[in-house]
């Protein structure tokens, strides 16, 4: 048995499917990053939108990070509300909610802007902008050349400042190491320019912001962030696995799990659990199979509320046959004696995490004897 799958034969969850963060784990991973923000000089900005939990935020904090990237509205109203004293939305902002934004007490609100009529809606709301730069991800941004236009309109505008320059390269986070230094040394490159020409017109930005957990060593070692917008190195995911750290292993280790119950055991090829799309979110690779099953499990969809724990015996018939490969299976004879019993948990690691943890209402974060503790993700549909 893996030390991790020791790890989690001690919690007994009160339900499932469920998500559970190992303790230990998100602390090392909230500690690394802020060490390699806090050498480097750069300010580390957590992403809020990543587990849309104010507990988990109130630790960032605690632990160094300046504030939280929001991605609506609705997060920013929730960690504000929770204390947080300086959120960042860095996402575009829908006309209705600059009013919003502007209410919010109690903290300093930042926002990001592409284009005038945003800035105008904006005008006297107190808010801190930021202009967005679209570094290639084609999502929202003004193209570089247009930024410095964009940032003399905020700094003429009433009652709003101008707090910098934005360029998140989400498209850049999962590349394969060797695409991703490329891609960064050329988005680091075009951003120190840009930097220059703000210089030289006489707007230098107070912060330039942007970076994440799959090209972070790589921004603090080009100098030219400030601060860094990490989300996933707090409890890391099977994408960010998969795709790799830029030099040697990641640093952060994995923190976050699913418990599923097996529901169903009447095949030998699979058994059924109660984990499907409504529980693990799917657009990335599949969630990986960490223990409660045998060494080399799949998980499968079944649909919306339930998943198949293939075995690896017949993970290759199941691939490559046809017809009913499942009942052709079970007539072979021979039932494996270390696939999963009906009743048993089986522990799956999510293959994406953000949109994972979306749905779902808590996360249970247990310590290294089993016990655990609920934290509400209340900032996961906050409107």
């Amino acid at each position: 048995m893996t030390e991790t799958a020791a790890f989690l034969a001690r919690i007994n969850p009160p339900q499932t499917p469920v998500l559970v963060v190992r303790r230990s784990a998100l602390l090392h991973n909230l500690a690394t990053m802020q060490a390699a923000c806090d050498a480097a000089g750069v300010r580390l900005r957590a992403h809020g939108k990543m587990h849309k939990c104010t507990a988990l935020a109130e630790l960032q904090v605690a632990g160094g990070a300046v504030g939280l990237c929001c991605q609506t509205v609705g997060e920013a109203e929730t960690y504000a509300r929770a204390g947080i004293a300086d959120v960042m939305v860095t996402a575009p902002v829908p006309p209705w909610g600059w009013a919003r934004l502007a209410a919010i007490a109690g903290a300093r609100v930042s926002a990001v802007v592409d284009s005038a009529a945003q800035v105008a809606l904006a005008a006297g709301s107190g808010l801190t902008l930021f202009v967005d730069v679209d570094p290639g991800t084609h999502r929202a941004g003004v193209a570089p050349d247009a930024a410095l236009a964009l940032a003399r309109v905020i700094d003429a505008t009433d009652g709003v400042s101008f707090g910098g320059i934005q360029a998140y390269a989400g498209h850049v986070q999962h590349m394969q190491p060797a695409a991703r230094i490329a891609a960064n040394a050329t988005l680091a490159t075009s951003l120190a320019a840009l930097v220059a020409e703000f210089t030289l017109a006489g707007l230098p930005p107070p912060q330039v912001t942007g970076g994440g957990t799959g090209t972070h060593a790589l921004d603090l070692a080009a100098g030219v962030f400030t601060e860094i917008q990490a989300g996933s190195y707090a409890l890391m995911d099977v994408d960010y696995d998969e795709a790799g750290a830029t030099g040697g292993d990641w640093p952060f280790r994995p923190a976050l799990y699913l418990a599923a119950t097996v529901v169903s055991a009447r095949h030998k090829a699979l058994v059924t659990c109660d984990a499907g799309l409504k529980a693990l979110y799917t657009d990335g690779p599949p969630p990986r199979v960490i223990a409660g099953a045998a060494p080399g499990s799949r998980w499968r969809s079944l649909g919306d509320e339930h998943g198949a724990i293939m075995h690896p015996a017949s993970l290759e018939a199941l691939r490559t046959g046809s017809g009913d490969v499942v009942a052709a299976i079970d007539a072979s004879g021979g039932w494996h004696a270390d696939a999963p019993a009906e009743g048993a948990f089986v522990w799956l690691h999510p293959g994406h995490v953000d949109p994972t943890i979306a749905l779902h209402d808590a996360l249970f974060v247990a310590d290294e004897d089993g016990t655990f503790e609920r934290w509400t993700i209340d900032a996961r549909r906050a409107s």
